[in-house]
């Protein structure tokens, strides 16, 4: 591979220390990265080389329980750190000066907050640091793309500005995940169950992200947003898309991106089936700030038209988990077949069954069989994923500027400005209205297994 420099917007925040970091020493030691990489990390906050060490040392440590020190000091010298305003262009000069010299393939990270992407943008364009005569430029952008439809197009349209679509990687970093990925293998290699994957024989589909923790450290931002738009407008929706999406005719971006759109532009909005709560400790804040969700939706049209699908996610719930459960129709519901595909923790598959009981008389309960990633090898942290598949120009599991907008056009129409923010109890389920949701239509919310690859 060429020789690399990463700028990383944001260095000092919790994303860099928590997976950017990690990630980079992870490709750096296994070399899947070139050993002269260069990381440049810009930062408003000015801090003392001692402050930056402990920092990096700290995020290194969170990783890996036996850590090699030596070749964590090697990664270290690696880091190269600018510190000023970020809207100011004086921080572009000294950055082009240093990358002048280099002469190398560049890749900006934004890890801040959106409304400093256009002074980026900007600033980098007035110092031609967007362009690069020895190798290529890419821009990495966390969701969310905006906070609406409106806002989305704005920032869509500011980046294709500057660069070309395929120098841009939009990140939802679930789409890198090895569980999301399995659903693709599972469903279309293995023809016994893609041949019941629709409408006559599903019963419904439920979708849960919960976090067991609270927006503490993510409270400006949370404030700006909220748990329907920081995860329901991009986790969420594809999973759902990645579980209900047609068979692609070749797995690469452009089939399987087609297809995820296709998804995403058949669901049905159901404003009165949106809930939206709040955690009661989180009050002394902005009230109208919602920490959870919940919503029933369902496809116009294709193999799934009028299946169900309720999803749900939040904060302070009961744990934090993400899974995927298909629900098969049968004569007996309590028994009936469900197939979970468990995105974390204790990554995995299970599919529930009736079983029949010990002894002389024919009474059936549930039994499982399971999968557990756990079994087979490591999984690698999705970060990983991302940062290998920018620099090599993979662009499957990232978002494009059509499918972000898709996502803003239906969580918009849900209308959440018009819904009353409920409050629930920390480590429950979220507020009573999200059991009513389902419970009208004689269903109710699964629990996600406590044993569920425990091994």
């Amino acid at each position: 591979m060429s020789e690399l420099s990463i700028v990383i917007f944001g260095v000092t925040g919790n994303l860099s220390e928590k997976k950017l970091i990690p990630a980079l020493f992870e490709l750096w030691k296994n070399k899947n990265i070139p050993e002269d990489v260069s990381i440049f990390g810009l930062s408003h906050r000015s801090r003392s080389q001692d402050e930056l060490k402990t920092l990096f040392e700290k995020s290194l440590k969170s990783r890996y329980a036996k850590l090699d020190e030596k070749q964590a000091d090697d990664f270290w010298k690696k880091f190269y750190f600018m510190f000023g305003d970020l809207s100011d262009n004086l921080v572009y000069k000294n950055l082009k000066e240093v990358l002048d010299k280099k002469k190398r393939n560049i890749i900006y990270y934004l890890a801040t907050l959106p409304t400093l992407y256009q002074n980026i943008f900007e600033n980098l364009d007035k110092e031609n640091l967007n362009k690069n005569d020895d190798g290529f430029v890419k821009i990495m952008v966390e969701k969310p793309i905006g906070n609406d439809l409106v806002s989305a197009k704005k920032l869509n349209k500011l980046l294709r500005k500057h660069y070309l679509e395929k120098q841009i990687f939009r990140i939802d970093h679930y789409l890198a995940k090895d569980t999301i990925q399995n659903i693709l293998a599972f469903r279309f290699h293995n023809s016994v169950f893609e041949s019941v994957w629709k409408k006559d024989r599903i019963d419904h589909i439920q979708i849960t992200v919960a976090e067991s923790f609270g927006a503490e450290f993510r409270g400006a931002y949370y404030d700006s947003v909220g748990a329907l738009k920081d995860v329901g407008q991009n986790h969420v929706l594809q999973m759902l898309a990645f579980i209900t999406m047609g068979r692609p005719r070749k797995f690469d971006n452009k089939e399987i991106t087609s297809k995820r759109l296709g998804v995403l532009r058949n669901l049905v909005a159901l404003p009165k089936n949106l809930v939206l709560g709040q955690y009661e400790d989180y009050s002394d804040r902005k009230i109208n700030t919602n920490t959870f969700f919940a919503f029933k939706t369902y496809m116009k049209s294709g193999k799934f038209k009028n299946v169900p699908v309720y999803l749900r996610g939040g904060k302070k719930l009961a744990k934090t988990v993400a899974e995927i459960s298909i629900v098969f129709k049968g004569d007996n519901m309590e028994l009936a077949n469900t197939l979970t595909f468990r995105i974390q923790p204790n990554e995995g598959i299970v599919f529930r069954m009736a079983v029949k009981k010990p002894g002389l008389e024919m009474n059936c309960e549930r039994g499982t069989m399971q999968f557990c990633y756990s079994q087979v090898g490591e999984i690698k942290d999705a970060y990983v994923r991302l940062l290998m598949d920018a620099i090599v120009g993979e662009q499957t599991f990232f978002n494009d500027a059509i499918e972000v907008e898709a996502q803003w056009k239906f969580i918009d129409s849900l209308g959440a400005e018009a819904v009353k923010v409920s409050p629930y109890k920390v480590g429950t389920w979220g507020p009573k209205e999200s059991d009513e949701l389902i419970r009208k239509d004689g269903r109710e919310w699964l629990v996600p297994s406590e044993d569920l690859c425990q091994i």
